[in-house]
């Protein structure tokens, strides 16, 4: 124990590391997570008895692999002891669900919105009536966190922008917290996509990770030494705007030639000829027939051009072990992923050093990311609490 660390704060500070251990890898024996967290076993036993006793846990014996001794007790979290409320706001859909100690989606609703139709207030009114029909079921959300496309201020959850959504200024993080009654917490789309892969996707286990998302924007998520990068001010990750091609096309920043303008939603349904409106599903049916046997090259060629050009850049600038491809970019042809992950390895002056182990792989958790993002970033305040 540090000297004049008090016993109580000790205590709270390894039920919380126990917890955090127990949500984030699964079930585990008594033995291994003393190991694990480095306590002894009186200490294990009395955490696990008193999570046990509060219902968060339970333990069940498991038969010894063909050794001496008595059977381990396996410790496995309790999903529905303890639940927080995510919620994802996009711009053609609205999901709100309730997640679970472990990470299990428990129950979720989708609502599909219009561009356009996603007035705050508007917002607010719906995932409060969702959320309350969720509840119905007896799960009880200890915490909310919501996800936005858009740049954001941590500390309070103000919106400071989401052109793609009309929001300006918006207090969203207070509005959702007096409708629901709970904490919310709020986060960037793209940051919280990058913390979900990277506890529960592709990037597990991974220490350095760029997480890239194209849908109607794109933006950008940064996991480095395993700790997401927030910036000063929570505004980090605006990838999109970087300026990749001077004199090209206006982006709604008031930038020529951003990233955005070259593989963005648009710029996907431009290079498979498509009209600028086309639906998700739309581009998505393309892709995979693409995929299936078309040449990627021809009708994708100059799209990926693009995307390379940024991927270099970001490979340079932040040195990843995983670049990570998440919205329609996860959709994107295996023969164009490993065009552009060769790019980034042989084009980059990083990667003629260190990155030649640099991969590109699509998002493991799919359309499905920001909101378990919005889950790990609410339970991240539940499990520091105790």
């Amino acid at each position: 124990m540090a000297l004049g660390a008090r016993p109580d704060g000790v205590r709270r500070h390894n039920r919380s590391a126990l917890l955090r251990r127990l949500h984030t890898l699964g079930p585990g024996s008594r033995t291994e997570l003393a190991a694990e967290l480095g306590l002894n076993r009186s200490t294990i036993k009395a955490l696990v008895d008193g999570l046990t006793e509060a219902g968060l846990v339970t333990e069940r014996a498991v038969a010894p692999d063909g050794t001496a001794g008595r059977p381990s007790l396996l410790v496995s979290p309790r999903p529905e002891s303890l639940c927080v409320l995510a919620v994802d706001v996009a711009v053609e859909r609205i999901t709100v669900a309730v997640v679970g100690f472990g990470g299990r989606i428990l129950v979720g609703r989708h609502r599909r919105a219009q561009r356009g139709d996603t007035e705050p207030g508007a917002v607010v009114d719906l995932v409060a009536a969702v959320a309350g029909a969720l509840s119905l079921g007896g799960l009880r959300p200890a915490e909310a966190a919501v996800s936005v496309p858009g740049i954001v201020r941590g500390a309070d959850g103000l919106v400071h922008e989401a052109p793609n959504l009309r929001w300006s200024e918006v207090p969203i993080g207070a509005r959702l917290g007096a409708a629901l009654g709970l904490p919310v917490a709020v986060g960037n789309d793209a940051d919280l996509g990058a913390l979900a892969e990277h506890r529960r996707g592709v990037a597990r286990g991974v220490g350095d990770v760029v997480y890239l998302s194209a849908d109607v924007g794109v933006g950008g998520g940064v996991i480095t030494g395993g700790l997401p990068l927030r910036g000063s001010t929570g505004h980090v990750g605006e990838v999109g705007h970087m300026v990749l091609r001077p004199g090209g096309r206006l982006c709604y920043c008031g930038c020529r030639g951003c990233w955005e303008t070259e593989v963005g939603e648009q710029a996907l349904a431009r290079a498979l000829g498509l009209p600028s409106d086309a639906s998700r599903r739309r581009l998505v049916t393309e892709l995979r027939a693409i995929a299936e046997g078309e040449d990627t090259d021809r009708r994708l060629g100059e799209y990926a051009n693009w995307l390379g050009v940024g991927v270099v850049n970001l490979v340079n600038l932040l040195a990843p072990e995983l670049v990570v491809l998440g919205g329609l970019l996860a959709e994107l042809p295996p023969d164009l992923v490993t065009n552009v992950e060769s790019r980034a390895r042989d084009r980059s002056l990083v990667g003629r050093a260190a990155a030649r182990s640099v991969r590109i792989r699509p998002a493991q958790l799919g359309g499905q990311a920001s909101l378990l993002g919005a889950a790990e970033l609410a339970f991240e305040r539940v499990i520091a609490a105790g």
